[in-house]
């Protein structure tokens, strides 16, 4: 009687089939795709630029901005030129090992963009409640630490992902009807028993999503009970809009997060499947687009160092919050 080593049942490879049931349709759907991840590059890469080389940008909300366009830059980087080579070349082959990075990447760094908005909520919940201690609380080093202890947090927990995954022996086939490897995509391919990884990943799901959103609603809470507390409509209006940039953020990051989170659990057998794998894709794309263009339109001090930089003007100027 033969037996199976647990190497023969690890593929080499798998297939990625793109977007399935629309194969005819791919070459158009890259389209969208591709202009979207060319304007997230540009005005990601700009915000960057500014931020970095700007003094009037060299304040905390700022070095939060600069954190979320880092992520949203890895964050479409690692599935949409994987998805564009499936569309345009049939490229559709990933290595395990491959493909095990990838998915190490996309679940870090979606987490890691909570954790930002997060933490933007919590930069403006400070600077409107407690704006004459704002310099004072969030200085560079409490910037710095914030922002490593929540990537570390997210690290920490997606790391135990790659081992669930890598353990489970796969002799359902090698073809993934997606663009990239997700976590339970590749898990369905296994003979083996996925209860775990199904338990840890709506775990963690729930652990980070959670307990952003939690302090994201209640930083919201305080800030409007200090926002209706004041007495000029003036002063009102202008600390409103202080949040209005991150207010969109939020809504371009969680409402497909949250469609494709309750589609896959609620609506698996009623919504095609094409429709679950276009609104995983726009979960990675539209946040790290719509971002550098939402707070470049609402965004005073960022206009004001763009246009200074076209008009070729060496004035440094400092701006209020």
């Amino acid at each position: 009687m033969l037996t199976l080593n647990k190497t023969d049942l690890i593929p080499a490879s798998f297939i990625l089939n793109g977007v399935p049931g629309l194969e005819d349709t791919q070459l158009w759907i890259s389209f969208p795709f591709c202009s979207m991840y060319v304007v997230a590059m540009v005005g990601n890469c700009g915000l960057l630029y500014l931020i970095r080389y700007e003094d009037a940008l060299h304040k905390p909300m700022y070095y939060f901005l600069a954190m979320l366009s880092f992520t949203d830059l890895v964050m479409c980087s690692s599935t949409i030129p994987k998805a564009l080579c499936i569309f345009w070349f049939h490229l559709k082959d990933i290595g395990f090992d491959e493909c095990l990075v990838q998915m190490f990447f996309i679940h870090t760094f979606t987490g890691m963009e909570s954790g930002v908005l997060m933490l933007m909520a919590l930069d403006r919940y400070v600077a409107i409640c407690y704006p004459l201690c704002y310099s004072t609380i969030l200085t560079n080093p409490v910037i710095a630490k914030v922002g490593l202890a929540t990537f570390l947090r997210r690290v920490l927990l997606i790391i135990p992902f790659t081992f669930l995954t890598k353990r489970l022996p796969y002799c359902r086939g090698n073809i993934l009807p997606h663009t990239y490897c997700d976590h339970m995509s590749v898990a369905k391919l296994s003979c083996g028993n996925v209860k775990v990884n199904a338990i840890y990943g709506l775990m963690v799901a729930l652990l980070i999503g959670g307990f952003d959103i939690l302090c994201i609603t209640v930083s919201y809470t305080m800030i409007l009970r200090a926002v209706v507390s004041l007495s000029s409509a003036d002063a009102r209006q202008k600390a409103f809009n202080t949040c209005t940039a991150h207010i969109c953020a939020i809504v371009f990051s969680y409402t497909p997060a949250f469609f494709s989170f309750f589609s896959h659990r609620f609506g698996e057998h009623t919504i095609p499947a094409s429709c679950h794998i276009i609104v995983a894709n726009i979960y990675l794309l539209l946040p790290p687009t719509m971002n550098p263009i939402v707070y470049g339109v609402k965004t005073k001090q960022i206009q004001d160092c763009v246009t200074r930089i076209l008009s070729g003007s060496k004035d440094t100027k400092s701006y209020s919050m």
